[in-house]
């Protein structure tokens, strides 16, 4: 069942877990969601955290639309808007569909390196800039409910504000994580 943009419509911490083990396709390219961060504007990390700007008014559009920017000026990261103001990061992929594709676009890396990474995740899935504020139940996105995981948490990475903040949800003993969970707090 492609999830539809009421799914998303509601609180960051109830969309974000729910989207482990997932299937998220972009023209037919892409896997299983293992690894996702939530963020909010109450959440001093948060794009939306100062207010909307022109680069996350997406963030502030409807639910269920895929709000991309860029970081460090070369890397795209893909994230799926909830409420106003709160967005799910997509971290990481275990590839199912497309490998060759996704080969092509991130080079001869190994298939656990391929989308283990917001930035390589939108590289594999040839995603920039044009899908920002597209909803994710139309073409090109294509976004599956999965079968229930067991999920981990804990802090978020990459991060310097709200690291005590532990919004990142892993599927438990996923060998495609962006980055191994230290510490998790807690299984769901």
């Amino acid at each position: 069942m492609i999830l539809p943009r009421a799914f998303f419509d509601r609180p960051v911490l109830d969309v974000a877990p729910a989207l482990i083990g997932a299937t998220l396709l972009v023209d037919g390219v892409g896997g299983e969601i293992v690894e996702v961060e939530a963020y909010d504007e109450t959440d001093p990390a948060s794009h939306s955290f100062r207010g909307m700007t022109p680069r996350n008014q997406a963030m502030f559009g409807p639910a269920g639309h895929a709000y991309l920017y860029k970081i460090y000026g070369i890397h795209f990261c893909l994230n799926f808007v909830c409420l106003p103001g709160s967005a799910v990061l997509i971290r990481a992929l275990r590839p199912i569909a497309g490998l060759e594709r996704m080969q092509a676009r991130r080079g001869t890396v190994a298939e656990k390196q391929l989308c283990s990474g917001p930035g390589k995740l939108a590289q594999a899935l040839g995603l920039d800039l044009r899908q920002n504020g597209l909803p994710l139940d139309a073409a090109p996105f294509e976004v599956r409910m999965g079968a229930a995981q067991e999920i981990v948490t804990g802090p978020r990475i990459g991060i310097t504000k709200g690291l005590e903040t532990p919004w990142r949800f892993v599927a438990k003993g996923s060998g495609f994580l962006s980055k191994r969970m230290e510490n998790p707090s807690g299984a769901m």
